[in-house]
């Protein structure tokens, strides 16, 4: 970390095909990471790579008169999207596999120069994993009890097996139009030295965290650790930070069980953004989270209860009443300690609803000051630029004039026990889409 500058990388999508809300999980914890940063005052710069060359691409495309960057050009637009959908705050870098080719051969030229690489008759590039006496030790491999062979040519592979990988992939018939010629030969990357070339360019050699979910662990990022340390002799990363899996109503996510939903799916069925966004984002990084449309709706009533206590403050007369300052310190303190606390976001946003609670207990009998209202509110705005899902903007919006003599012209009825006339008022009001709520202090308005 050099002088409150973090350097943040965080594996991004394969575009082979739509990011479903377990891909979104990882961007969002990885998004509350960065947004806390910036709330404690560091500069942030974020690498968040796209992998648009990679084995499921070309089983894509094979047979299809179709290029890869016009297969996955969709894909990538429809990620973007998304991510303005969610809040996502956006990677200072996006770089794609495909256009950092040179810096990939440059790195595996590395390797096979120390001798910790070799080349195959196919023109393939392996890394020696018996050449690198760390191997393993990220994911906390037992090296002796893993089935060894000798190598590999997919990407992906399972724990169990410890073997060469590939980091250059010498070219096949049915790659298709998918290659490069380079000073290895004529071929295509393999996955892994993708990020070790990417990172390294943008960040450095030596970087402070490095983020993905628990899946990425091995063989993506032991394979990364190794290359990277092999071809630079510097360490790759401060800290590792990987998220768990999300599962959907206890069962993991699987198009057979017509669970692998999209975010464009859940919005489809009526839920806001705002509240995907929290229930996503309101469980541990490190424990698995259970999505339900049941945990959807209780965000957003979650939501509703936060923003209607900040624009009921609007509705209160000035009463002298200093007792909210040491509340409100109090609870940043807490707030600011649980987020401390490796990211303990429940914690977090438990403390802002314990002084939502005490707050309201003065609210019934209608004491607050100006300043306390003032304080109130901005401490909600502060700590919402790192949840990120109420739009104060829109609720701090006040009432027009004549909305204003509705609202009297309203009381005034009801005192009268004018029903009818309250009533109707109050549809005008919701047709505007603003919600009048009468209480002993009066009449409070919120919108929609």
């Amino acid at each position: 970390m050099d002088n409150k500058h973090v350097k943040l990388y965080t594996c991004g999508p394969t575009v082979y095909n739509f990011a479903h809300i377990g891909n979104f999980r990882a961007y969002i914890f990885e998004d509350l990471l960065k947004r806390f940063l910036l709330y404690k005052g560091y500069k942030v710069t974020q690498v968040m790579n796209l992998t648009d060359i990679e084995d499921k691409i070309i089983n894509a495309i094979r047979g299809k008169n179709i290029t890869a960057n016009e297969y996955t050009q969709k894909y990538k637009d429809s990620f973007f999207n998304d991510l303005d959908t969610l809040g996502i705050h956006k990677a200072e870098v996006f770089p794609a596999a495909t256009e950092h080719i040179p810096e990939m051969v440059k790195m595996i030229q590395v390797l096979l120069n120390k001798g910790i690489a070799y080349k195959t008759e196919d023109d393939s590039v392996y890394f020696k994993v018996s050449a690198y006496p760390e191997y393993g030790k990220l994911a906390n491999l037992n090296i002796e009890e893993m089935q060894k062979g000798n190598r590999v040519e997919n990407d992906e592979y399972e724990k169990e097996e410890l073997r060469d990988f590939a980091l250059w992939k010498g070219y096949k018939e049915e790659d298709g139009n998918v290659f490069w010629e380079t000073e290895l030969g004529k071929g295509r990357p393999g996955w892994h030295i993708e990020c070790s070339a990417m990172s390294s360019k943008y960040l450095g050699n030596h970087f402070d965290i490095h983020c993905g979910g628990v899946d990425n662990i091995f063989p993506h990022h032991e394979n990364e650790l190794a290359q990277s340390q092999a071809a630079t002799g510097e360490k790759f990363v401060n800290y590792w930070m990987h998220c768990e899996h999300l599962i959907v109503d206890g069962k993991k996510m699987s198009k057979s069980l017509n669970n692998f939903y999209s975010l464009q799916y859940i919005l489809d069925q009526g839920y806001t953004p705002e509240a995907i966004r929290l229930t996503l984002l309101s469980t541990h990084y490190k424990q698995k989270l259970n999505f339900t449309f049941e945990k959807v709706k209780t965000s957003e009533k979650n939501i509703r209860r936060i923003k209607d206590f900040y624009s009921s403050l609007n509705n209160f007369e000035e009463h002298i009443v200093p007792v909210f300052e040491k509340l409100i310190s109090s609870t940043h303190n807490k707030f600011d300690s649980f987020l401390s606390d490796d990211l303990n976001i429940s914690g977090a946003i438990g403390t802002i609803f314990n002084m939502i609670k005490e707050v309201n207990s003065y609210l019934k009998k209608g004491k607050i000051s100006k300043k306390d209202v003032s304080d109130i509110q901005e401490f909600l705005r502060k700590v919402d630029t790192i949840l990120n899902v109420c739009k104060y903007d829109e609720v701090a919006e006040g009432l027009t004039d004549e909305e204003i003599k509705l609202i009297e012209e309203r009381s005034f009825a009801r005192k009268n026990k004018n029903w009818a006339e309250s009533d109707r008022i109050r549809d005008i009001f919701l047709e505007k889409g603003i919600i009048l709520k009468d209480g002993p202090n009066g009449t409070i308005w919120t919108k929609k």
